[in-house]
């Protein structure tokens, strides 16, 4: 099927988490690495009055607080690891812990392509999971097992990032794309 006629959810699995919902060629929704489920790094979607809280009571700075929830979120705040095969050889040891914050990423992410589907009132064609932690059998195998019921799930593992770049640089270059300027200005403190 042609990608302009169908709506999928896209969700990368990474150091960050994202989901998007692409409809008839076009990005219509998303939930960023910052607002969805953690991940291996990232913290994802925190209660708003506890993070003031933290900056206002503790001083922490705009780059402090960008760090704890970027780098040491998710993953590494609970279980001191980024790798997913660790995590999931520490659950076949028998860690409870382990396998409690591996559910609740997979029930997160599972959530996130669930919440997206509502976009297109549950027109779904496909759900397509893709990036590192793709290569995880158990984890996308729990994902697919509660989301099934909106769409096939296709999966796409691997990093595809700058490939992805560059094919949208191509267009960008070819006149088939308009090229599209970002800015962002970062707070000094909370």
């Amino acid at each position: 099927m042609d990608y302009h006629q169908l709506n999928l959810v896209v969700t990368h699995l990474g150091g960050g988490i994202t989901s998007s919902l692409h409809s008839h060629g076009r990005i219509i929704d998303m939930i960023s690495d910052d607002e969805g489920a953690f991940s291996p790094e990232r913290a994802g979607g925190l209660p708003i009055q506890k993070v003031i809280g933290e900056c206002m009571n503790s001083g922490t700075t705009y780059k402090d607080m960008m760090r704890k929830v970027q780098r040491q979120g998710g993953l590494m705040d609970h279980l001191a690891t980024t790798d997913l095969r660790e995590v999931e050889h520490r659950i076949l040891e028998g860690d409870e812990y382990a396998k409690l914050v591996y559910d609740a990423m997979a029930l997160n992410v599972s959530k996130d392509i669930a919440r997206l589907s509502t976009v297109v009132n549950g027109q779904v064609d496909a759900i397509i999971l893709t990036g590192g932690i793709a290569y995880s059998r158990p984890f996308t195998a729990e994902v697919t097992q509660r989301v099934k019921w909106i769409a096939p799930v296709k999966i796409l593992a691997g990093e595809n990032e700058m490939e992805a770049l560059a094919h949208g640089a191509l267009r960008v270059l070819r006149g088939e794309e308009e090229a599209h300027t970002y800015t962002f200005q970062p707070l000094e403190n909370c």
